[in-house]
Formats: structure tokens, sequence, C-alpha cells
């Protein structure tokens, strides 16, 4: 039996770079996008403007994606020094470890293009929840009752689309599937992704694929939010325990964080 050869380190860093601006939602969550950059204070994650992580550009060379630079002290790297300094590892095998668990968070939602720059899949996202229907009498109720989820108030963050695009992989022919579309949002509530989970034609279970669940966007950092939070606000794993959850504690504000590792990298509004 052939057994795949690790990635190297160069190989793992261009992967980071494709997903740069997460990378820096998850490590410097007190920065913010300013244009092509990502601006914080330093490697710590302090608020400030001297730390200066490019965005966007080629995947090596000059210019490329995931180079930063600290103007005040003159550190300078890329993505894999950045998670070393943020996460305080001097063990290079520890830093890979680490980068390698951030992008099973990303890899487990299989994007439909790794080419598109964040910016274009959160745009595709938010045109697919707009194209939606709410979920009121469609298949997504259907399966949703069949999950014990009877009560549909306030699921505006969930929609239906009938004819959702389904690609197994590109060397497969699309096809199109009903499915369950929900909102991923920031705080603030500008979507910046979505789930899709595929259905069975007849709505009473998850469609019998490889990968039922697919998401769109920008995921890392970001939730499934129901209920506008106020000084309390629980956060779970997937929206369907979530839900399970609200079922008993309807006024309580929820999100669903959609996997283990995003849990704890979930941006919490300012009121909490």
């Amino acid at each position: 039996m052939e057994h795949a050869m690790p990635e190297t380190s160069g190989e793992i860093a261009r992967r980071l770079a494709m997903r740069a601006e997460d990378v820096c939602r998850r490590y410097l969550p007190n920065g913010k996008r300013v244009g092509a950059y990502w601006i914080a204070g330093d490697v710590r994650g302090a608020k400030g403007r001297s730390l200066f992580v490019r965005l966007t550009g080629p995947s090596s060379g000059k210019g490329a994606a995931g180079r930063w630079c600290d103007g005040a002290t003159g550190e300078h790297g890329d993505l894999l020094d950045l998670i070393a300094a943020s996460c305080r590892l001097t063990d290079h095998h520890d830093v890979l470890n680490e980068a390698r668990r951030f992008l099973s968070l990303a890899s487990c939602y299989s994007p439909i293009d790794r080419g598109r720059t964040g910016q274009d899949s959160s745009l595709s996202a938010q045109r697919l929840f707009a194209a939606s229907v709410p979920i009121a009498g469609t298949l997504a109720a259907t399966y949703l009752k069949a999950r014990g989820l009877s009560d549909l108030r306030g699921l505006e963050a969930l929609r239906f689309h009938p004819h959702c695009y389904y690609r197994s992989d590109r060397h497969r022919s699309p096809e199109h599937r009903p499915a369950v579309i929900a909102a991923v949002s920031e705080p603030s509530g500008r979507i910046t992704g979505v789930q899709r989970t595929y259905l069975a034609n007849d709505g009473s279970a998850k469609a019998p694929l490889a990968a039922p669940r697919k998401a769109l966007g920008r995921i890392a950092g970001n939730a499934v939010r129901f209920g506008d939070p106020g000084e309390i606000m629980m956060v779970g794993e997937g929206v369907e325990t979530v839900l399970s959850l609200r079922a008993i504690l309807p006024a309580l504000p929820m999100a669903a964080a959609l996997s283990a590792q995003n849990l704890g990298a979930v941006r919490l509004p300012p009121s909490l």
C-alpha cells in the first residue's frame, strides 16, 4: 500500500495563504481588514496598526498573500511564522501541527472553488442565501420536523433552495439537489458564508452523499446565529444540536459554530 507523503512546510504555508484572512481572524482577532491587508498591533494579536498582513496576491514571491511585516519591530515572515509567534511556539513541529489543526477546519467544509478569494466566495454565499426561500412549507421544514424540531419560529438564518448546485469533485458532472441553506454571519449580522445541507428528495433525511454538508465563504470565526444577543448567548457545534437546545430554551440567543474546531474561534458580539 502506498502512503501519501506528508506536506512540506512550504505546501502548508501556501495552503494557509489561500485562507489568509481566516488565519488573521483566528490568530489576530483584535485586528481588522483594511483593503488588501489585515492590520493589527503585533504578532500577539494586540490592537494597533503596526503589523500588516497581505491578504491577496500570488502564492509565492514578491507580494505573496500571507506575507507580513511589523513596522515597529522589523519582524516579518509568512503565516507559519505568524502562527508560531501568536501561539508562542518554538518547535517547528508544533507549529506545523497547529497549522494542520487550523486547516482541518477549512478542509472539512470542502469549498467549491479554492481559487476564489474570500470576498468572492462570501458574495457567492450572499447571493445563494438571497436566492433561497423561507423554510416554512418546504422540504427544509420536513427535514427539521423529522429531527424533532417542529417550532420554526425565529429561524430567519435558515432558508431552503430546491435546486442547489452540488458537485462531489471537479471530475464529476454537477447536479442539483434540495438543500437547507444556513447563513453564517459576523456579530454585526453581515453574512460571510453559508452551510448547505443537502436533503433526500422527500426531505426525510440528509441526502445519501459522501459529503451531504458543504460550506461556501468565510466560516472560521463566524457562526449561524439565532436570536438577538444581549448579555448572554450559548454557542454550540451543529445547527441541529443548537436548535434542539433552543426548543427547551426558546428565549436564549444561540449560535452554531458548525465544527468543534470553530467553537473556540467564534467571535462574540460586544454586548457579551
